[in-house]
């Protein structure tokens, strides 16, 4: 198990896109730890600059307090599964196990014995005579994973791993991943851009945006208190509502509805000045009527989520989304009215995108 501690790290390519920009984070040992963000952000670029895969402009890493910035990639005892498993098609299942211990030498009693227990660990053992091509996809990724095993890292970096399965079989990858990470207690880096995954999967996570690192926290603070507008768009399996609308007489006004703003609040922003009501569709519900804080309008989409409906509004011009129970889902085009849980509601800067 290890820490590691990244600090300024920046990442320039030749062509001068600068892929990670003065970033700094600290993984605790032990951690299951999720890089997150929309295609681009920087989040595998700044894995492999963690595994020694790419060199880093400037800044520091450290592994265990031990600056290993310009060491190589295997000379950092940290192990790599990728996106595509990287199997050598031409080898058994065992060759690729053994692999890099045979690039490491050593004896072939020693891979032998640790083939045999990451195999064994993986319920794989039945498959070591077979090709990578014999083999279903996700017996590939344990097979990817039993490989990074068998070397005993210091830190596993996961770079997608589950995105090349189906649907159910992302969902039994992510429960074994899990619990095989809670059984080694390995510091892992998951990158994945399934926000479904990393949400399962992380003890805590970052949201990366444009090679910045927007937040880090656990997933409790990211579906409650996203920090910013970009993280409470990127974050949650419904998008969060986020309604502009203008301080006025310590309301913020929003179309036709009003809503009191929090006395904590309050002191901090001024009259005219333009907020965003944060608040995610599972805490806006059916409304009697209309009334203060409270939004009405015509039914345009209701979306069947199983156990209830997500329902789009449009009030006089705000697209607000609200869930209800199955079977109380309206007509499309009916007028129906819903309400924000006070409880439940943030407060950004518009122009900042800041929470406040």
């Amino acid at each position: 198990m290890s820490t590691v501690n990244i600090k300024g790290i920046t990442k320039e390519f030749p062509n001068g896109v600068r892929a990670l920009d003065n970033l700094d984070l600290e993984i605790k040992d032990g951690e299951f730890f999720a890089l997150l963000g929309p295609s681009g952000c920087g989040k595998t670029t700044l894995l492999r600059t963690l595994g020694g895969l790419e060199a880093a402009t400037s800044g520091i890493i450290l592994i265990d307090d031990k600056d290993v910035t310009r060491t190589s990639a295997g000379d950092r005892n940290v192990a790599m599964v990728f996106q595509d498993y990287a199997l050598y098609p031409h080898m058994n299942v065992k060759e690729n196990i053994e692999y890099p211990l045979k690039i490491r030498k050593y004896l072939k009693e020693d891979r032998d014995e640790r083939v045999g227990k990451a195999s064994r660990a993986l319920s794989i053992e039945n498959l070591l005579d077979r090709k990578p091509g014999q083999i279903s996809g996700g017996q590939q990724q344990r097979v990817a994973v039993a490989r990074a095993m068998a070397t005993t890292p210091n830190i596993y970096l996961f770079d997608e791993p589950l995105s090349n399965l189906d649907a159910r079989l992302r969902l039994e990858a992510r429960s074994f991943l899990k619990q095989l990470q809670r059984e080694l207690g390995v510091t892992t880096i998951l990158v994945t851009h399934d926000q479904s995954e990393a949400l399962a999967l992380a003890d805590r996570m970052a949201v990366m945006e444009l090679g910045k690192i927007r937040q880090v926290g656990t997933p409790v603070d990211f579906f409650h208190r996203p920090a910013n507008i970009f993280v409470a768009s990127f974050i949650g399996s419904t998008p969060m509502n986020l309604l502009e609308g203008v301080v006025d007489n310590g309301k913020l006004q929003i179309g036709k509805a009003g809503f009191d703003i929090p006395s904590f609040i309050a002191k901090k922003v001024t009259a005219g000045q333009k907020l965003t009501l944060g608040v995610r569709p599972e805490y806006v519900n059916q409304a009697k009527s209309s009334g203060a804080g409270t939004f009405s309008g015509t039914v345009k989409i209701t979306e069947n989520l199983g156990t209830h409906y997500l329902v789009l509004i449009d009030a006089d011009g705000t697209e607000v989304r609200g869930t209800v129970p199955d079977g109380n889902e309206p007509e499309i085009g009916a007028t129906f009215h819903i309400k924000p849980d006070t409880e439940r509601v943030l407060f950004y800067d518009t122009n900042s995108g800041e929470l406040i």
